[in-house]
């Protein structure tokens, strides 16, 4: 028996772009023969809130989003219906999914075809460019949504999904929003095996802690730069082999070293938009005038004077010019899963 379908749902959304957000009651939600062929309707359980819905709503970002707009893009839920003529779906009805920022790709280009999915020409956006999970229904794609194992919770894999956790230091003052498919891509491609040494400044922090217990997963292993005892606590409890308070430093680098036997780390990925970190662990990979192996790039800074450009939040390549400690400028391109 096929589930029951309402005709209406709430829904959380902003007309224009800068507008207030309306939760209304009345919302259409697609019945199974409005749905294209590759379309699938999800009943959500839940969803998490990201820094970049704010953006969405705000349209402050180069690329305009649709209008008007249900964001979201940390949802789970179960698939209530498939759209006539989908082939080869890798789900079915009654499974359980995740809804992603990727809502869907052509999985044929150039881009994707390499693992650069988020840079397909055709790629849509979940909250961003089609509608998202501040709703009771969503429409995604039977290719890209994301099977939810049985003993994982929906909560917390709506969280993994983006992995959002905002830190304040007001009420009205976001500082840090962290994206865990973000920091598990970065350490994919980060060039290391396992025993390799990672460094991963903010570790204490929404990506970092995630991070963390990815490396650890991969048989890495972690030099992790945070400040505070809670902090440390975390990185310690979740596996990190070295721990460097920044603001206790008196050189970061040579702590670094020390923790490496003087070689430096394999890599270093930063997870942190804070300038006083952000800046020495460019150089925390390097052994004498050797350059790292890899360095990821997962948060932009907060002010655009800082010494690195703006990164995307789901991986793209990004021109880096740096000073280096011992030379003069130097510049190179490094992915940014």
């Amino acid at each position: 028996m096929s589930p029951t379908i309402p005709k209406t749902q709430t829904a959380a959304i902003v007309a224009t772009s800068g507008a207030p957000i309306q939760v209304k009651h009345d919302h259409p939600v697609k019945t199974q023969a409005q749905l294209a062929p590759g379309e699938c309707l999800v009943k959500l359980d839940c969803t998490g809130v990201c820094h970049t819905d704010l953006h969405a709503a705000l349209g402050d970002w180069p690329v305009p989003p649709k209008s008007p707009l249900i964001g979201g893009h940390e949802g789970v839920g179960i698939i209530v219906a498939i759209g006539d003529h989908t082939t080869g779906s890798p789900v079915k009805v009654g499974d359980r999914v995740g809804i992603k920022w990727l809502a869907d790709s052509c999985l044929n280009c150039e881009q994707c075809r390499k693992g650069f999915e988020q840079n397909c020409a055709n790629a849509k956006l979940s909250g961003y460019t089609v509608d998202g999970t501040f709703s009771e229904y969503v429409v995604s794609f039977v290719r890209h949504v994301t099977p939810i194992p049985e003993n994982l919770d929906s909560r917390a894999a709506a969280s993994i999904l983006c992995a959002v956790r905002p830190q304040f230091s007001s009420p009205r003052r976001l500082l840090i929003i962290s994206q865990g498919v973000t920091v598990y891509r970065a350490l994919k491609y980060s060039q290391t095996t396992a025993g390799d040494w990672v460094v991963l400044p903010g570790a204490g922090g929404g990506l970092g802690h995630l991070a963390v217990q990815y490396a650890k997963n991969m048989g890495l292993k972690v030099i992790a730069i945070d400040s505070g005892a809670e902090k440390k606590k975390l990185c310690e409890d979740l596996g990190a082999d070295f721990w460097i308070d920044f603001k206790e430093s008196k050189n970061i680098v040579e702590d670094v070293k020390k923790a490496t036997g003087g070689a430096g780390a394999h890599s270093a990925v930063v997870t942190t938009a804070s300038v006083r970190i952000f800046v020495p662990p460019m150089f925390l990979a390097y052994s004498g005038v050797s350059a790292m192996r890899s360095l990821l790039v997962t948060l932009k800074p907060l002010t655009t004077s800082d010494p690195v450009v703006p990164s995307w939040p789901s991986g793209c390549q990004a021109k880096l010019t740096l000073k280096h400690p011992s030379s003069s400028l130097f510049s190179r391109y490094v992915n940014t899963p």
